[in-house]
């Protein structure tokens, strides 16, 4: 449990949690985080230190960058040996790619680094803002013998503490705005937080904490839908400087099985272009070998994703393509799991 000692870093980066109602105009404008102990005075209840840093100028999460990332997990990496957790405030719409982008940047972490944010502003009165804020930072304060029950970067959303590389935004109204569908939660916030040790990734190593910040915007999403034209195939395929691209497709990894298509992909990828499989389903996986027309792609070089959501594929092909591998090297790191983001 934490203690007095104990000191966390709640990093805002901006979105709708940090914003506070202008009494003479009832416009939404960022609070300064400075004074988060006034806006949430629950929070000295915990008797520990908390520490805030706000971006400046703060981002709206639909303009966040991998530049972004590299400033937050520099962030992280600056006060790493000060906190004993970090809760990063964030917009909803892109938390699931930063999320994955933290969980694979950020080499050999033994603290909770956990992401919320919230539907509401933190200054209306029915905010789920605080409830999130509060069970995150318990989160991230959270030891057993003097380690952390969840190193490991998460998503906490309406009472559930998620794999945050395994999250998706899926309702934009409602305050259970993410779900993990195909990993189970880590946590359950209830009248106490229950944790799902057996699910939680405890590292086996104690190397020095390290960042990552390779990062290429050389990758593509070719989406397919009934109907798709020779032209648009092209026009993905075709995009200068692309290495990647993520194949967002049916079902269990299946795709036309017209003479027109597979001679596109076959082409893609004998040019040393990456072709990954990824779902449209919200759950499950891709299984090329399930179904001929999935077959089809397999045998022309076409590399599964088995289930990886859509945002952590974007993620870890950036990421991947940014350590300038070579195409062999590619395919083989993209196929094995980085931090959990993919079942083996």
């Amino acid at each position: 449990m934490p203690n007095s000692s104990t000191s966390i870093l709640i990093i805002y980066t901006g979105g709708t949690i940090g914003m506070k109602e202008n009494p003479e105009t009832g416009a939404l404008a960022p609070f300064n985080f400075d004074q988060i102990l006034n806006e949430v005075p629950e929070l000295r209840k915990f008797g520990f230190n908390i520490d805030t840093i706000s971006f400046n100028p703060l981002v709206d999460s639909s303009d966040i960058t991998p530049e972004f990332w590299i400033e937050l997990a520099k962030i992280i990496q600056e006060g790493y040996y000060k906190y004993n957790g970090f809760v990063i405030l964030h917009g909803t719409d892109t938390m699931s790619y930063s999320a994955s982008a933290l969980s694979f940047m950020l080499k050999n972490l033994h603290k909770p680094v956990v992401f919320t944010g919230s539907q509401l502003p933190i200054g209306k009165l029915r905010t789920d803002g605080k409830d999130n804020l509060i069970s995150a930072i318990e989160i991230a304060a959270a030891t057993s013998n003097g380690q952390s029950l969840v190193p490991e970067v998460t998503v906490f959303f309406e009472n559930q503490l998620f794999r945050g590389n395994r999250t998706t935004k899926y309702n934009s109204e409602h305050f259970n705005a993410f779900r993990s569908n195909s990993y189970p939660a880590l946590a359950q916030a209830g009248i106490s937080i229950k944790y799902n040790y057996t699910h939680i990734g405890y590292p086996t190593q104690h190397h020095d904490f390290t960042i990552s910040t390779h990062f290429s915007n050389n990758v593509a999403v070719l989406t397919l839908f009934p109907g798709i034209t020779p032209a648009i195939v092209d026009s993905v395929l075709s995009t200068p400087d692309v290495k990647a691209v993520i194949l967002h497709s049916y079902g269990s990894g299946n795709g036309p099985s017209s003479e027109w298509f597979i001679e596109r992909i076959k082409n893609a990828v004998d040019k040393g272009i990456l072709i990954f499989n990824v779902t449209q389903c919200k759950a499950g996986g891709v299984n090329m070998s399930k179904y001929d027309n999935g077959l089809l792609l397999k045998k022309v070089g076409v590399i599964g994703g088995k289930d990886i959501t859509f945002e952590a594929a974007v993620v870890k092909l950036m990421f991947l393509v940014g350590k300038n591998l070579t195409f062999v090297e590619l395919k083989k790191q993209v196929q094995e799991s980085i931090s959990g983001e993919i079942s083996n």
